[in-house]
């Protein structure tokens, strides 16, 4: 009979902090981050310009407050992805991105490792609820419907809940003065991002947005 305990066990002997990293600790991260990243962001943005036409990505490369904290969260994603590379392919390199020791415990590998699997989820879910109204930054030409079924109904961010959630999940499972910067960073860029979409939304849909603000918590 298979049970939590046992279950946890095996996770934990599969994820060995060793030299010796076994291949699921190894290369669950960078499976994770493929995964996260095709089907939350490659996927319904693929999905949404064959559905509307509309190329639903709207970061662009001026010097703008959006597309300044578009580009540096980029990096951060960026800088995330070269971690768990790192990780899969030179097991021995954290020693060069400064561990933090204190946190580096089963209990805190387990509790990533629930974070990473709670966050993809929660993500996909939100993803499916926003369907057409999919945009990976503001879109300034076109007015989308403004969401507020399922997810939405508890968060008004949920997409960004859960990234914030997936590099949490990341510094756990990875603790180290990389990790930790990159969790910084993006919680910063995060709350940033998410005011000035805010901002946009009450200009677009005025009344309509302003009453969902009172009635829906930015985060939860």
């Amino acid at each position: 009979m298979i049970t939590w305990k046992n279950y946890t066990a095996w996770v934990l002997s599969m994820w060995s902090m060793d030299n010796k990293m076994e291949p699921f600790s190894q290369y669950f991260l960078l499976v994770y981050y493929v995964i996260f990243f095709g089907l939350a962001m490659i996927l319904p943005t693929y999905r949404t310009w064959k559905a509307t036409g509309i190329n639903p990505y709207k970061l662009g490369s001026s010097d703008s407050a959006h597309d300044y904290i578009g580009k540096n969260f980029r990096l951060v994603l960026l800088a995330s992805f070269v971690v768990v590379v790192m990780v899969a392919f030179f097991p021995n390199s954290d020693s060069f991105l400064l561990p933090i020791t204190l946190l580096s415990s089963d209990i805190f590998i387990t509790l990533g490792i629930i974070v990473l699997l709670f966050a993809i989820v929660w993500v996909l879910i939100a993803q499916n609820h926003m369907k057409k109204s999919w945009r990976i930054g503001i879109d300034e030409d076109v007015k989308t419907e403004l969401v507020q079924n399922g997810l939405f109904k508890i968060s008004r961010n949920p997409i960004f809940l859960g990234m914030r959630t997936m590099l949490l999940g990341l510094f756990l499972i990875i603790p180290n003065a990389v990790t930790l910067v990159v969790l910084i960073a993006g919680e910063l860029l995060a709350q940033i991002q998410v005011r000035l979409e805010e901002e946009f939304l009450t200009r677009t849909h005025g009344e309509s947005y302003r009453a969902y603000q009172k009635q829906v918590r930015r985060w939860l």
